[in-house]
């Protein structure tokens, strides 16, 4: 029997075990894609307890915690004590065997304050304790933290009205070892016409661009003023959350009616509601392409299913799921277009229902062309960043494409202790690598697969993203 989260935690084989420890385990993080906070980066914020660095924003723990019976006022109350909620999350813990999040507290305790017990009733006030003494040092700051994990560069989310202020003040004061940090652009809000609040929004964009906006060109002007800012300070990639993709035939004057009653707020009918939203990421991958970004679309969730909820405590609170979407037609338009003009940069896509993996993979292979790996099959996302989720996503890619130019793991997190998510994929990756060498399906050619490891941890991402 193999002990539980040892060195050799997931590594099956002796091949495994080498390509992990020999070749993986060094390379630094490149995680070009999360929602850690700007400011807590730039001031180095300090924990004032583990419920903070762990709970503080984890939906994947409140919804195991909602599962297991517990009151929301120990998920996202404001009055509850700090160990209050972690004793709840520690209660949590021992119900969670065979879901990622047994497998992610675990290495998060041991890489980060070396415990190594496991997380129960019986544990939580000595790990609490011990935790939060740990967290007391100044090397467990936030800056900390991503140092201890080696992280090189770390890409956050950032709305197109952003001011930036933190990215600037941490660029001109950072230490030489500190990690950069870039920001991403993320025009959702502008894209989401039917919500509630997109005037605000507009009105917003103009305050910020000092252009008065009356007209989608306007806006779009207003947009590549913002996109212009954004890559004066760095800035190599955009992201786009969706429900699908969108290919609904549009012509300007369309599209100029259909803002023009967003505005007055009128209501808008599904099909003019497609047609903006095809012309704007159009719009939106354009810029992106003629600046030399990289564009990622995540797509296929359902957002905020639980109307009561969202009501009392709000968006990316726990209540999302995956969705069922028909978009191979749209998708394969939408990128045949932007091809046909020369108009397709770099992009990566993911999906959140895994059933998606083939299909989006031989959909890439349609647009590949002029470097390594242009387009990308995105990494296992929010439900399937866990060891099944990888493993499909891996497969899929590796028999429908070329798993060897692939850019790996990101943490999608907002938590500075999620590192070992890549750490986890790693594991995951030389496992499903090594024991296709011990079964006789790849040549042991510890050269060849010890680079394929190298490349897909650190490697390709930091060719691809052109961040230096």
């Amino acid at each position: 029997m193999k002990p539980f989260n040892d060195d050799n935690f997931v590594l099956d084989t002796k091949t495994a075990q080498d390509l992990y420890h020999n070749y993986a385990a060094k390379m630094p993080i490149i995680d070009y894609h999360c929602h850690l906070d700007p400011e807590m980066v730039a001031n180095d914020h300090r924990f004032k307890s583990i419920t903070e660095v762990w709970l503080g924003g984890d939906h994947y723990k409140w919804r195991a915690m909602r599962t297991n019976g517990v009151e929301e006022k120990y998920c996202t109350g404001k009055d509850t004590s700090d160990w209050e909620k972690f004793e709840k999350w520690a209660e949590t813990v021992t119900y969670c065997f065979r879901n990622p999040l047994y497998h992610w507290t675990h290495l998060e305790l041991k890489t980060a304050f070396g415990i190594t017990k496991q997380l129960s009733p019986k544990t939580a006030r000595e790990i609490f304790d011990e935790c939060n003494e740990k967290l007391k040092q100044p090397e467990f700051s936030a800056r900390g933290l991503m140092k201890h994990y080696n992280v090189e560069c770390v890409c956050t989310t950032d709305d197109p009205i952003d001011d930036l202020h933190n990215h600037i003040e941490y660029a001109k004061h950072k230490a030489d070892d500190d990690p950069k940090m870039l920001p991403a652009w993320r025009p959702d809000k502008a894209m989401n016409i039917e919500k509630k609040g997109f005037a605000v929004y507009v009105d917003e964009l103009s305050h910020v661009s000092g252009m008065e906006i009356r007209k989608f060109a306007d806006m779009v002007d207003a947009l590549q003023k913002r996109h212009d800012f954004f890559a004066a300070q760095g800035c190599r990639l955009s992201d786009h959350g969706l429900e699908e993709f969108y290919d609904e035939p549009y012509t300007d004057s369309q599209i100029e009616t259909i803002f023009s009653k967003a505005l007055r707020g009128q209501q808008l009918s599904a099909v003019e509601i497609r047609q903006y939203k095809n012309c704007f990421l159009t719009v939106m991958a354009e810029m992106d392409a003629d600046a030399d970004w990289t564009q990622q679309f995540h797509y296929g969730a359902i957002r905020d299913n639980n109307t009561k909820m969202f009501n009392l405590i709000g968006a990316d609170t726990g209540f999302d799921s995956i969705g069922e979407f028909n978009t191979a037609k749209a998708m394969s338009r939408f990128l045949d277009n932007l091809c046909q003009r020369d108009k397709l940069t770099r992009t990566i896509i993911y999906t959140l229902n895994p059933c998606a993996n083939e299909m989006i993979a031989t959909m890439l292979g349609n647009f590949q062309g002029g470097e390594p790996g242009k387009i990308q099959l995105g990494s296992g996302w929010w439900f399937n960043d866990q060891m099944d989720g990888m493993i499909k996503q891996m497969n899929a890619l590796s028999v429908l494409g070329l798993l060897s130019r692939f850019v790996g793991m990101l943490t999608d997190s907002r938590s500075f202790l999620s590192y070992p998510r890549h750490e986890y994929f790693r594991r995951i990756l030389c496992n499903l690598l090594g024991n296709d060498v011990e079964k006789g399906l790849l040549p042991c050619d510890m050269e060849i697969l010890g680079r394929m490891v190298e490349d897909i941890s650190y490697n390709n991402a930091r060719r691809y993203f052109k961040f230096y």
